[in-house]
């Protein structure tokens, strides 16, 4: 375990910065401090720029790549051609080449976002864009017991690495129904986490076999969205869900839970998943 979180450790300090500070506690001290790293990142389909996201600059990639799952911009990986990084003065850009097919109906959505930390609405044309049909999850017959819930949410700091240096982050975390996490990831936004999870894992189609998705957030609508997108089935959250996220949830087929800590939960949708 020690030699796992030493290497998440690593890979993380790329986005967190040191900053002098000023600190109060018994008298005034100078130091230094370990933030999170925030950088402006368009995301750009064939050479038209759709989205500006305040993000984390690390897993750009799979960033790119959940963004564009979750957001219906893709259908499969394969409709993406090429992905590349492009440093810019003011920020990163991710130039993707997608197919022709699915650029036409980006187009059509004549839709231009701008998301701020922690916002996923920003820039949306109307309320019809924001208000997405509910995508059924897949019927599922497997189990997630509380027990397993509780394993992962007293293990979810140690894949926070991120977290730990700087106390500004969010994470999104894939476990098994044994509560083992397989992978997490983190980023300054909520929902962006979750699309470098997504982004990250589904080529391995991971989503679609037995297990659970773990949030340090609330469970907020867009988060409900998205996960339904890809057929997660149960979603935890550590703190608590919106009521639109639970609508999502029940429409969809997900089993919501919100306060996942202190060995306790809340179940708001799809209870039948859950065992003791």
């Amino acid at each position: 375990m020690a030699s796992n979180i030493e290497y998440l450790i690593a890979a993380k300090r790329q986005s967190a910065l040191k900053r002098k500070v000023a600190v109060w506690s018994a008298g005034p001290d100078t130091s230094e401090d370990m933030v999170a790293e925030e950088v402006p990142v368009a995301l750009v389909y064939n050479g038209i720029s759709h989205a500006v996201m305040m993000t984390t600059p690390a897993e750009l990639e799979a960033f790119a790549l959940g963004f564009s799952l979750t957001e219906a911009i893709i259908d499969k990986p394969d409709d993406i051609y090429s992905i590349e990084l492009i440093p810019q003065q003011q920020g990163i850009e991710v130039a993707l080449e997608i197919s022709s097919q699915c650029f036409m109906r980006l187009k059509n959505m004549r839709r231009s976002l701008v998301g701020r930390t922690g916002c996923g609405v920003c820039g949306a044309e109307s309320l019809q864009q924001i208000f997405k049909p509910a995508k059924q999850t897949p019927s599922t017959d497997f189990k997630v017991s509380h027990r397993a819930i509780d394993l992962a949410v007293s293990r979810f700091s140690d894949y926070q690495p991120l977290q730990a240096l700087t106390g500004a982050v969010h994470a999104a975390a894939w476990c098994d129904v044994e509560g083992n996490i397989m992978r997490a990831c983190e980023d300054v936004g909520r929902h962006n986490a979750l699309d470098k999870l997504i982004g990250a894992l589904w080529q391995q189609a991971v989503f679609q076999q037995p297990g659970f998705l773990l949030i340090s957030s609330r469970a907020s609508y867009e988060m409900l969205q998205k996960a339904a997108s890809v057929g997660i089935a149960v979603v935890a959250a550590v703190s608590a869900p919106t009521s639109l996220a639970v609508d999502i949830a029940q429409a969809s087929g997900i089993t919501l839970l919100g306060f996942c800590r202190d060995k306790r939960q809340v179940a708001y949708s799809h209870q039948y998943r859950l065992t003791d």
